[in-house]
């Protein structure tokens, strides 16, 4: 499925579910959707936040990655690091777009 087409349902359905990252054709990570925040203030835009927990290692610098879900499928995302726990990093992903 496209990112466009990903709602804030979409994803808060697969809350607590693992998501596969991409790093090169031979390497992979998983993280997990720990978090689903809507911040939408206005019906005509949809504006939410995703929060992932990561492992602690490899870090996941800012930048655009290929995303893969067992029941999204893939998509391309920017991830932006916003946390460390002793468990590994926490990953952010903001949409701020036209409601559908």
């Amino acid at each position: 499925m496209a990112l466009e087409k990903l709602r804030l349902t979409d994803f808060n359905e697969q809350r607590r579910t693992k998501f596969q990252v991409v790093l090169s054709e031979a390497s992979k990570v998983e993280l997990q959707l720990i978090q689903v925040t809507d911040h939408t203030r206005v019906p005509e835009w949809e504006q939410f936040s995703l929060i992932f927990q990561g492992p602690p290692e490899p870090f996941l610098e800012q930048k655009i990655y290929s995303m893969g879900h067992s029941v999204l499928g893939s998509f391309d995302v920017f991830l932006v690091p916003v946390g460390k726990q002793p468990a590994g990093f926490l990953y952010e992903a903001v949409f701020n777009r036209r409601a559908q």
